[in-house]
């Protein structure tokens, strides 16, 4: 009977990104998250990543929700869905990710509503 080898155990924990992504609250669903991922709109530490990467306390994501661009350093991990307070403290987003998501909100806002530009109806 075959022997097989098992990866080497760490003290270190980790959590699924896709898991970990639901958790801290950024998709509603795994699945969401899965879909998210697949499509490349998510990327562990510069890299394209996959749903069952690992999440590493320390560990740089950016993500992409809506049209705004996040960019987070990963303070804790869970297995579990909790409250957004709870969930808040699993990450930290940077601050140039904040000022870029609210500049691009005050653009959205300011911008022409696109119907006003219309000439003709129907």
């Amino acid at each position: 009977m075959p022997h097989k080898a098992k990866a080497p155990a760490t003290d270190e924990p980790h959590v699924r990104l896709d898991k970990w992504l639901w958790a801290a609250r950024f998709y509603k669903t795994r699945s969401l998250a899965t879909d998210e991922i697949g499509l490349g709109r998510v990327r562990v530490n510069g890299a394209e990543a996959k749903a069952s990467r690992e999440v590493r306390v320390g560990d740089c994501i950016e993500l992409r929700q809506q049209q705004s661009l996040r960019t987070v350093h990963v303070l804790g991990l869970s297995h579990m869905r909790g409250p957004a307070p709870v969930a808040a403290l699993l990450y930290q987003e940077t601050a140039e990710s904040v000022e870029q998501r609210q500049r691009a909100t005050e653009l959205r806002r300011l911008a022409p509503e696109p119907a006003q530009t219309l000439q003709q109806g129907r």
